[in-house]
């Protein structure tokens, strides 16, 4: 009979746990694990902190007694591994104070990994409160049940859990503000992309502080006083510190288990260490980038999902490899989601990959249908074989699935050829005949076969700068000058009509709402000899670019900020209904709407064009309207618009 231990539950191996028991009914098996808790969902505490999740029975995904019941498996909770002698073939364990020693034929590590603690003044307040474990989160609830409304938090640290955290807390009315060292949150994420989601929190109140470390925390009169390294002082009710992790493996030191510089175990394709019979999964381990030998380390439950099972299918005899990791994710902020997989431009730069990319807005589902919104694609590959190195995706509707496809494209190796080509879904309430994905596959064919020439945002401010002209071929009706510079207009449908304006001694960039109409404009100028490229995104892209992110938040009590904030019914005249149309659909009805309403009167306009929320504005601005009130909820634009000043 084989005797199995498993170090740590949760995730890995939990999943290990189980598989083991499938593979071999006769073995004994031991899951050692030094919480409480077998297994539960990591990725729920902020939730429950946000009172979302209510029932904390919920958080618990198997129990000691389901798993004894189901799997037959001895369950050792509150023990921790202390040692691990392989060549003994034995794992020392402590309880309540004891420490005895165990033999094992096969030894499954799933450590997990540790919150970062770095040496700062001040940081070992009882108010400072990490997030790991389900008595981290007690504590966490604890105290956003008493401040709920009323109070204020900091949360140090802008990844998918501080966001998560800081999402959940604002919506129980607390005053928050996120403290990230880095230039910018959501490290996945490339700078053109993350603008949005940092636009997102400051527009429901989350003041953002960010490339400003802390220097210092301190206790002042029951409140924390956080000093940053800029000098800046925040003083808050409780912090909520998710500045990283370290994998928790202090005790593998003398095993002779083979450990990267930062202390994770170094395993290979079976997810087998150096030493015999022992493997690890989780976020302890370092595996290899998908398609490459790049080492990497993810901290996320699939992919250890995914090596529990695989290192238990090679222990019991039954081969199996790990291809490598992605970093498949997602995240939800306020109104948006926010999902990436594979590289990020920062990754590829790093390791010397030649790549291009492609930036499209397309709608969700088919634009006529009611509720179409618009997502953003961010697609990169490799400039001569197409093949797809990495996507990024935000939107309010529709984005799991579409970094769902890439995800599994760029797994299987394929190519932007293979992404214009997937038959998917379609009906009008689900997708588009031609689905965005296949949208950002076009627009990337387009670059591979040299039908375009696609610039960035700051690609186009350098070209700008040096004499390009850019050139916006929008349509006259509900049109509003793009706030950068002086661009030449000329509406796509008279640009044939007054090629003589133009001047072929200058190089011009073509833009427009989101991209697709600039395209258009530069095929046709470039037919007629002009120097010509198009700006990704057009009018979207730069309104993404031009955001600063401000470290003010809103009030505590205030459910929003003051721009989306309703203090109560604000009054209208008329009710406009202008969803599911795109640009420039919904200025053109604001346009018919107002010509039709008295002075005075005021229109409400639904839209579900996120661009709406700007364009309205200006467009009031520059024909001597007035915006009585914004809102956003789900995806959707509400505007108060009076005829008139």
């Amino acid at each position: 009979m084989k005797r199995y231990i498993i170090v740590g539950g949760v995730a890995g191996g939990a999943s290990a746990a189980a598989r083991l028991r499938r593979l071999d009914e006769d073995a004994q098996i031991i899951l050692v694990e030094r919480g409480p808790y077998i297994s539960f969902a990591n990725c729920e505490l902020p939730y429950y902190a946000g009172d979302v999740i209510k029932d904390r029975s919920r958080l618990l995904v198997q129990t000691v007694a389901s798993v004894h019941g189901r799997f037959n498996i001895d369950v050792r909770t509150e023990s921790t591994v202390v040692a691990v002698h392989t060549a003994k073939r034995t794992v020392s364990i402590s309880h309540n104070g004891t420490v005895y020693e165990e033999p094992y034929d096969g030894l499954i590590l799933s450590p997990g990994a540790v919150p970062l603690k770095p040496p700062i003044p001040g940081i070992d307040s009882e108010k400072i409160l990490m997030v790991r474990t389900i008595p981290d989160i007690d504590k966490v609830r604890a105290m956003a049940d008493r401040f709920a409304g009323t109070g204020s938090a900091a949360i140090i640290g802008g990844g998918f859990i501080g966001i998560e955290m800081a999402e959940n807390l604002r919506r129980r009315g607390m005053e928050t503000t996120v403290i990230e060292a880095a230039p910018h949150i959501l490290a996945p994420f490339d700078t053109d992309m993350v603008l949005r989601a940092e636009r997102e929190l400051n527009e429901h109140g989350v003041g953002l502080l960010l490339q400003d470390g802390v220097q210092s925390f301190a206790e002042d009169g029951g409140k924390v006083v956080i000093t940053t390294q800029s000098g800046r002082r925040l003083s808050v009710d409780f912090v909520v510190a998710s500045i990283g992790i370290r994998p928790d493996t202090a005790f593998l030191r003398d095993s002779g288990i083979a450990l990267n510089e930062r202390g994770y175990i170094i395993v290979d394709e079976t997810m087998a260490t150096n030493a015999a019979d022992v493997y690890a999964v989780g976020d302890a381990v370092q595996v290899r980038r998908l398609h490459s030998e790049m080492p990497l380390t993810v901290a996320l439950a699939g992919p250890a999902n995914h090596q529990g099972r695989i290192a238990a299918n090679n222990l019991a005899g039954h081969a199996e490899r790990y291809q490598g990791a992605q970093g498949t994710s997602i995240v939800n902020v306020f109104d948006l989601a926010f999902a990436a997989t594979g590289e990020n431009e920062r990754a590829l730069q790093a390791r010397g990959q030649a790549y291009r990319s492609v930036r499209v807005y397309a709608d969700n589902h088919a634009g006529y249908y009611p509720g179409s919104v618009k997502i953003a694609i961010k697609l990169l590959f490799a400039p001569d074989t197409g093949v797809v190195l990495g996507a990024q995706i935000y939107g309010a509707d529709g984005v799991d699935k579409r970094i769902d496809v890439l995800a599994t494209l760029l797994r299987q190796g394929g190519t932007v050829r293979d992404l214009a080509e997937l038959e998917l879904a379609y009906a009008p309430p689900f997708g588009s005949a031609k689905d965005a994905v296949n949208m950002a596959g076009f627009a990337a064919e387009n670059v591979l076969d040299r039908l375009t020439q696609t610039v960035t945002y700051q690609e186009m401010q350098a070209a700008v700068a040096n004499g390009a002209v850019l050139l916006d071929v929008r349509p006259d009706e509900g049109y509003v000058p793009a706030p950068i510079g002086q661009p030449l207009h000329i509406p796509l449908a008279q640009l044939r009509e007054r090629l003589a304006e133009l001047d072929r001694r200058k190089e011009y960039i073509t833009t427009c709402k989101v991209g697709q109409n600039a395209y258009y404009g530069e095929r046709l100028l470039r037919q007629h000899g002009f120097r010509v490229k198009s700006l990704q995104g057009g009018l979207m892209n730069i309104m993404d670019q031009r955001f600063t992110a401000s470290p003010s938040a809103a009030p505590a009590g205030q459910e929003r900020c003051a721009v989306v904030a309703t203090d109560g019914a604000v009054p209208f005249d008329r009710d406009f209904d202008v969803t599911g149309i795109s640009c420039p659909g919904p200025m053109l009805k604001l346009k018919e709407a107002m010509d039709m309403l008295p002075d005075g009167e005021v229109g409400r306009f639904t839209a579900s064009d996120p661009g709406f929320w700007q364009d309205s504005e200006a467009w009031c601005r520059s024909t001597g309207n007035t915006v009585v009130h914004r809102e956003k909820s789900n995806g959707q634009v509400k505007v108060w618009v009076r005829k008139g000043e």
